[in-house]
């Protein structure tokens, strides 16, 4: 059989050419990588200068561990921070250690409330090694945030980015002290945002990171990869002190608002509107005759605040502000009090089914906002005793008189006991229609469903609660 020569060597340079564009598309693809590496290191090399070392010290008053021991006799802080004994015997020094952001040319540096908040003595450490004092400005331990000021009329600083407008998944940069190790650089992506209920914080929003993040982080920069501060490194969930690839960042966004105040006015300005509120699960949104569990519902109005000026009531379902949805009752507190006192704000809300929007102007939030601060308690169902609620038990629990029927037993195994029903709560409403008597109680609960759920308004001494209550199992 004769073989063709022209075939062969079509063939042959066939495989040159595939070959030739494989080890090509490889190099290529190598070069790629090489090249975001080194962009990578690019962005850290411009941002390092504007990230700090911060150490701290204090003089603490030696006490009784076991009748008062102190936070700091705990296994992480005895990791992290070195105890000395000065020549007093009953006093003795702490040193801890944080990372902190030069985001103002004269020296203004971003950084944790738990990091300077209690400090006597604050050095910075800059990336030239260069020592120097710091004075503390402000700190906001609802959010903890802190600012310090070093000397410097011309300093390096880093550029603000838009915490917003980050998406998960996205690629970003921690730049810390971690353990002491100044300037380490871990790389990771955005996890999550909006995080919430956390229990670090009062006021929690936080930006969620696999970049890794250790003791001594705390306070440093979150960048993205234009080299925008777009976080301020605060917290890490971990069961053995150190790094479990969860860390929490608080918004550049939240966090710069708070920095502002405490420069300018020395306190962190926070709007209030006087509500109590919780979130709405499925069987809430089937009473209220909502579409989703999107929004924040109002369960009381409290007196003499904005929310009663401008007319909101109990059973409003929040699902807008300023044009931005509300998703929960966390972010409806959190753009409230980002709102700042004395600014009008728009809300979207649902009222019986109906749509409506309401302008209100903001408070000054207390600085012991009792309120505020209480979360509704989850309690309330049937297999209950009721009373009336007289003058003597009014002033005695704290309640209106003439409003609501007092629970004064509550049965075992009934469905109020599965709920958590408490002794002494008060029923205000069933199935949206008010309570004022025992009679109106009984007719009320006659005519009710009890197997498709009934709606409770529930008032404690401190808040109130909607409550689907069902015999079903």
């Amino acid at each position: 059989m004769k073989c063709n020569n022209k075939w062969i060597i079509s063939f042959g340079l066939l495989f040159f050419n595939f070959a030739f564009n494989v080890a090509f598309a490889d190099e290529a693809a190598i070069e790629a990588l090489i090249n975001a590496s080194k962009a990578r290191a690019t962005i850290v090399k411009r941002v390092q200068d504007a990230v700090v070392h911060i150490r701290v010290s204090n003089v603490i008053q030696r006490q009784d561990s076991s009748s008062n021991p102190s936070p700091f006799d705990d296994e992480f802080f005895d990791r992290f921070f070195k105890g000395e004994r000065p020549d007093q015997p009953n006093s003795r020094k702490q040193e801890g250690m944080g990372s902190g952001s030069i985001l103002d040319k004269n020296g203004y540096i971003l950084t944790n409330n738990h990091v300077v908040g209690k400090a006597d003595k604050i050095t910075v450490i800059l990336n030239s090694g260069e020592e120097v004092e710091a004075k503390l400005i402000g700190t906001d331990p609802p959010s903890d945030i802190a600012v310090i000021k070093i000397d410097g009329d011309s300093l390096p600083t880093l550029p603000y980015g838009d915490s917003d407008q980050m998406d998960v998944g996205e690629s970003v940069i921690a730049i810390g002290n971690p353990f002491g190790l100044a300037q380490t650089v871990t790389f990771g992506i955005i996890s999550a945002k909006g995080r919430s209920n956390i229990g670090i914080t009062d006021y929690e929003d936080f930006i969620q990171t696999d970049a890794a993040i250790n003791p001594g982080n705390s306070g440093g920069p979150l960048i993205n990869l234009r080299g925008e501060i777009i976080g301020v490194n605060t917290a890490i969930f971990t069961r053995n002190g150190g790094y479990q690839g969860i860390g929490f960042a608080v918004p550049i966004k939240m966090a710069r608002s708070i920095m502002e105040d405490l420069i300018n006015i020395g306190s962190v300005s926070r709007g209030w509107l006087g509500v109590g509120i919780q979130d709405i699960d499925n069987r809430l949104a089937k009473a209220f005759g909502l579409e989703n569990t999107n929004g924040s519902l109002i369960t009381s109005v409290f007196e003499d605040t904005p929310a009663e000026a401008a007319g909101l009531q109990k059973g409003d379902v929040v699902i807008g502000l300023n044009g931005k949805t509300i998703r929960n009752m966390t972010q409806f507190r959190n753009e409230i009090a980002a709102a700042r006192a004395n600014s009008v704000v728009e809300l979207e809300l649902i009222r019986k089914g109906e749509t409506k929007i309401i302008q209100v102007k903001l408070g000054e939030r207390p600085e012991d906002p009792t309120i505020a601060k209480k979360k509704p308690e989850e309690n309330v169902v049937l297999g209950i005793t009721v009373e009336a609620l007289t003058p003597e038990k009014s002033k005695q629990l704290g309640y209106e008189e003439g409003t609501g029927v007092l629970i004064t037993k509550i049965e075992e195994k009934s469905a109020a006991a599965k709920a958590g029903l408490r002794v002494g709560n008060l029923i205000v409403e069933v199935d949206r229609k008010t309570i004022t008597n025992i009679e109106e109680f009984k007719n009320t609960i006659e005519e009710a469903n009890i197997e498709e759920g009934v709606l409770f308004l529930i008032r404690t001494q401190q808040t109130s609660q909607y409550i689907i209550v069902s015999e079903a199992p």
